[in-house]
C-alpha cells in the first residue's frame, strides 16, 4: 500500500478527508444554495442592486462555511438517531468513520473561520452574527423539544437577511423584517417536504417534525406556506418599488409551488425529496426577478 514519506497511510488520509467532506456536506450542496439564495435577496435589495464585491464575497463564503458548521453540529446532535434511519445511517458520525469529537471540532473550526469573515463587516453585524451562530447551534437540538423544529429553521437559514442589511446599511428596515418572515415560511415549506420523507423512521424514534406534528395536513400546511411566503415578498416588491421582472421571478416561483404539490401530493419519500431538492429554482427565480428588476445587478 502506498504511504507518505512519514510512513502515513496515504489510503487512510484519503477516506478521511472524503468521511470530512460527506461530514459538511461538500458534496450535496443544496442546503448551501437554500441558505445563499434569501442571503443574495437581501445584499440585493438593502444595496439597491449595487453590491459591493467584498460584501458578495463575505456572504458567499461565510454561508458555506456556516452551512457547512451546521451539518456537523447536527450530525454530532444526531449521532444516536442517525444509524437507524434509512436516508442518514450512512453518513460519516452515524457509521463510525469519525469521532463525535473530531465532528466537533470541525464545527469549531468553521464557525470561527465565519466569524473572522464577519470581523470585516460594520459593528451591527458582528453583534447580530452571535445571535445567529446560538440559534444555528442549538437548531439540531429543537426536534427534542419544539413539534415544528421547521419553524426554528426558518429563522436559522434566514439569519443571512438582517447580518446584510445591518452590513450594507447599518439598520434593520421594515423590509428586513418582511423578508425574514417571507424566509421562515419558505423554509417551513422545504424542510416539512424533508421531514415527509423520514415520517416512519421520526416517528419510531421518537423525534417531532412537521411532517409528525401536522399529520394529513402537512401538504396543505407546505402549500400555505408558500403562499404566504408569496403574499410577504410581494409586500417587499411594493414598498420597495420593484419593477415588473421582480412579479415575474415571484410568478415563476408560484408555478413551481404548484409543481411541487403535484409531487408531494401522494407523501411519496422519493416525490417528497424531489420537491424538496427543486427549491433551489424557486430561490434562484426569486433572486433572479430582483436583480433584473434593480438598476445594476452585479457587484460593484
Amino acid at each position: 500500500m502506498r504511504k507518505l514519506s512519514l510512513g502515513v497511510d496515504f489510503a487512510a488520509v484519503v477516506r478521511r478527508l472524503d468521511a470530512y467532506e460527506r461530514l459538511i456536506r461538500l458534496d450535496k450542496p443544496i442546503g448551501t444554495l437554500l441558505l445563499l439564495w434569501p442571503t443574495l435577496w437581501a445584499l440585493w435589495l438593502a444595496s439597491a442592486g449595487t453590491p459591493r464585491l467584498d460584501h458578495f464575497i463575505i456572504f458567499a463564503l461565510g454561508t458555506l462555511l456556516m452551512r457547512s458548521a451546521g451539518c456537523a453540529i447536527n450530525d454530532y446532535a444526531d449521532r444516536n438517531f442517525d444509524p437507524h434511519v434509512e436516508r442518514t445511517r450512512l453518513r460519516p458520525l452515524a457509521a463510525g468513520e469519525i469521532r463525535p469529537a473530531e465532528a466537533l471540532a470541525i464545527a469549531a473550526v468553521l464557525a470561527l473561520s465565519a466569524f473572522a469573515l464577519v470581523l470585516f463587516l460594520n459593528r451591527l453585524a458582528i453583534v447580530l452574527s452571535f445571535l445567529g451562530l446560538a440559534i444555528a447551534a442549538t437548531y439540531p437540538f429543537s426536534k427534542r423539544v419544539f413539534s415544528l423544529p421547521q419553524a426554528y429553521l426558518g429563522i436559522a437559514f434566514g439569519f443571512g437577511i438582517p447580518m446584510a442589511y445591518a452590513a450594507v446599511q447599518g439598520r434593520l428596515p421594515a423590509q428586513c423584517w418582511l423578508l425574514l418572515a417571507a424566509n421562515v415560511f419558505y423554509s417551513f415549506a422545504y424542510d416539512t417536504e424533508y421531514a415527509m420523507v423520514d415520517r416512519n423512521d421520526d416517528a419510531r424514534l421518537g423525534l417531532r417534525t412537521s411532517a409528525l406534528t401536522l399529520g394529513h395536513g402537512d401538504v396543505a400546511a407546505v402549500m400555505a406556506s408558500y403562499a404566504v411566503m408569496l403574499l410577504l415578498l410581494t409586500a417587499v416588491g411594493l414598498l420597495a418599488r420593484l419593477a415588473w421582472p421582480y412579479f415575474v421571478g415571484l410568478s415563476a416561483a408560484a408555478a413551481m409551488m404548484v409543481y411541487h404539490w403535484f409531487l408531494i401530493r401522494e407523501r411519496s419519500r422519493d416525490g417528497c425529496f424531489r420537491a424538496f431538492m427543486h427549491n433551489n429554482w424557486v430561490g434562484g427565480a426569486i433572486f433572479a426577478g430582483i436583480m433584473f428588476s434593480l438598476p445594476m445587478g452585479w457587484p460593484a
